[in-house]
């Protein structure tokens, strides 16, 4: 008695999404054969489990050789050992750079140390990642920050350039490398209520107009470098930002500037009789904020400082978004009436991106 038997042979390698996030997951082949198992594939395909088994071991197989090319993703599309379809490498690459919110949260703003990676068991523990997934995620971040972070040009065009990754998660890893250059505090309890997405938000309007790349400023010297123009924090710009202490200096200064905000906000604001008596603290808290960045220490605690000064106040006297956008806008735009003020630009630069980030920050 004969069989017949259809045989298809080709080298193209198969991918399986479901177990590709089972291992990026960082579960163990036993594990992931067990999810599979709940979800019903056997009864789906009418597999064994023997050859579910076998099935998973052979796709973790080839996604740990495939690892080493993920850490540097141009490799994955010149290597000719794989035969990978170009959709089925961008979703390889983009997928083994994703990250968790909860994950993103607890190491947004650290070194990215040993001595940060040393807490990752208690990140796991908190957060409930696999150990494994938040070793994959941290070092990413690192190996990303490693790589761009003597870069000139944009930083943005960097990580895409090198990694490989959508706009959207290159502007996200941006962010991420941007608050490990400069420390930003991200982990105290009054922040807890901020998602990545608020200091990715802030970090952005930051590279934009912030740093020596937001100008397109160039070095002045021959044998001057700007390499992390995107990176690093115009210290020229910071050093100016103390110009702006007159505002609340000089008290006619800061009289007609509450004068002209009270004038044009008068009728238009819920909260008026609030903001007309707290007029000056608020000033003076959004000017010192400016002011103190010439220190390492507090350009680190800039969001705690903008939520104490700003934020909170704002909170305890129940204005709605709202006004505070109006109040933002006209406090802004004031200062180009004070004939005495002669630092419009630095203001503008300052403010524009500041009443970005405090918007976002303030959740009514």
């Amino acid at each position: 008695m004969t069989s017949e038997l259809d045989i298809f042979v080709g080298n193209t390698t198969l991918i399986d999404e479901d177990v590709y996030r089972l291992w990026l997951d960082g579960y163990s082949v036993s594990d992931a054969v067990a999810l599979r198992v709940r979800s019903g594939i056997l009864e789906q395909t009418g597999a064994t489990a023997a050859v579910l088994q076998s099935d998973t071991m052979d796709h973790y197989r080839t996604f740990h050789m495939l690892e080493r090319l993920l850490h540097a993703p141009p490799k994955l599309l010149h290597q000719l050992i794989f035969q990978i379809p170009p959709s089925r490498q961008a979703l390889l690459i983009e997928r083994y750079y994703a990250f968790d919110e909860a994950f993103v949260r607890e190491v947004l703003g650290k070194k990215l140390s040993k001595g940060t990676k040393k807490d990752l068991d208690d990140i796991s523990t908190k957060t409930g990642i696999t150990l494994k997934s938040c070793r994959r995620q941290f070092d990413n971040f690192k190996r990303v920050f490693k790589v761009v972070e003597e870069m000139r040009g944009s930083l943005v065009d960097n990580i895409q350039q090198h990694f490989l990754l959508s706009d959207r998660l290159a502007r996200d890893y941006a962010a991420i490398v941007f608050f490990a250059n400069n420390r930003f505090e991200t982990g105290k309890k009054k922040l807890q209520y901020l998602s990545f997405g608020d200091f990715a938000y802030c970090a952005e309007l930051m590279i934009q107009n912030w740093t020596l790349g937001a100008v397109g400023e160039t070095p002045t010297h021959p044998d001057s470098q700007v390499d992390d123009m995107d990176v690093d924090l115009d210290k020229e710009f910071l050093q100016d930002l103390k110009e702006l202490k007159m505002l609340v200096a000089d008290k006619d200064l800061l009289d007609l500037h509450k004068s002209l905000v009270c004038t044009a906000l008068r009728g238009k604001l819920g909260v008026f009789s609030e903001m007309e008596a707290n007029f000056k603290n608020l000033s003076r808290g959004l000017v010192n904020v400016a002011a103190k960045l010439t220190h390492n220490k507090d350009v680190r605690d800039l969001f705690v400082d903008l939520v104490e000064k700003f934020v909170e106040p704002c909170r305890s006297d129940h204005w709605p978004l709202s006004d505070v956008r109006l109040f933002l806008n006209q406090y802004s735009a004031s200062v180009h009436s004070l004939d005495g003020f002669r630092h419009q630009a630095l203001w503008d630069r300052y403010m524009g991106t500041l009443r970005g980030c405090l918007l976002r920050l303030y959740h009514d």
